[in-house]
């Protein structure tokens, strides 16, 4: 049995999504609260992985239950006033975090054939929320939106990240790493003040490289505060060289927000599809 666990997290005291030895991280409790509740050693499949300091509205996971945690499951069938026991193992988690946890367990729901929550994946977005001086710095705030210095132009940061928008090598704006491609299909880009003052980016792609959306930022508030023109972050992509007028910002502004899947019976396909294009790579 394969779930769909859809997933949100203040990732402040996060070492990331990824479990690691000795430190905490959101897949970690998840999972200790999954071995709570289904017993044995669970563990979850992520669309993406997010760095420490990163958080996510809308993350999702898939889990492949074992044949005694799929047992120990449907045991549970017709507890608590609701007969579905994949749609009530949200809530048993959520009891299991606490109610101020900083992860939670939104909905599980039987994955759909083919499902992959990685693989599957055909696009995932992202919200960066950036204070400066025309917006102010709200400490009610600080926990998910970056400060700046100065005021920034936001009609020249978002001509700015339009023009990066297509199919294109990303690497002067993502973190190396061996044998992993930094091509990728930066499918929206752009920039607005919201009610309160705060700019707010979205930024969808097919998948991002390491780092890949805080330099992406850096880049558009360097061009609002002057230090780069809008025409310079698509010639310092196409030059493939990282500079150091592109700060990589703080972790804290940036959140995932939705990730995007194909219909049903495309699910498979995709995943297919992906894996062969990540074995090329």
């Amino acid at each position: 049995m394969r779930i769909r666990f859809d997933i949100a997290y203040d990732g402040t005291h996060f070492r990331g999504w990824a479990r690691q030895p000795g430190l905490r991280t959101a897949q970690g409790s998840l999972e200790d609260a999954l071995a709570r509740v289904l017993g044995g050693d669970p563990r979850l499949v992520v669309a993406g992985r997010t760095d420490a300091g990163v958080h996510a509205s809308g993350q999702v996971a898939h889990l492949d239950l074992d044949d005694a945690q799929a047992e120990r499951l449907l045991e549970s069938s017709g507890r608590g006033g609701e007969a579905d026991p994949v749609a009530r193992l949200a809530a048993r988690v959520r009891g299991v975090l606490g109610a101020y946890a900083d992860v939670t367990v939104r909905s599980t729901a039987r994955a759909p054939e083919g499902f992959d929550a990685r693989f599957s994946a055909v696009w995932r977005r992202y919200e960066y929320r950036l204070a400066d001086g025309v917006s102010g710095y709200d400490p009610l705030e600080r926990l998910r939106t970056t400060t700046v210095r100065g005021s920034l132009d936001v009609e020249r940061m978002d001509a700015a990240a339009r023009s990066l928008i297509g199919l294109h090598d990303f690497a002067a704006y993502c973190k190396p790493r061996d044998e992993a491609t930094t091509i990728r299909t930066l499918l929206d880009f752009d920039w607005h003040r919201d009610a309160g003052g705060i700019l707010v980016a979205h930024v969808r792609a097919d998948a991002f490289c390491h780092s890949m959306v805080r330099a992406l930022v850096g880049a558009c508030a360097a061009v609002g505060g002057g230090r780069l023109g809008v025409d310079d972050v698509a010639a310092i992509r196409d030059a493939g060289r990282r500079v150091p007028e592109v700060t990589v910002l703080a972790a804290r502004g940036l959140t995932l927000t939705e990730v995007g899947y194909p219909a049903d019976d495309l699910l498979a396909a995709r995943a297919d599809q992906t894996r062969a294009r990540r074995e090329a790579d």
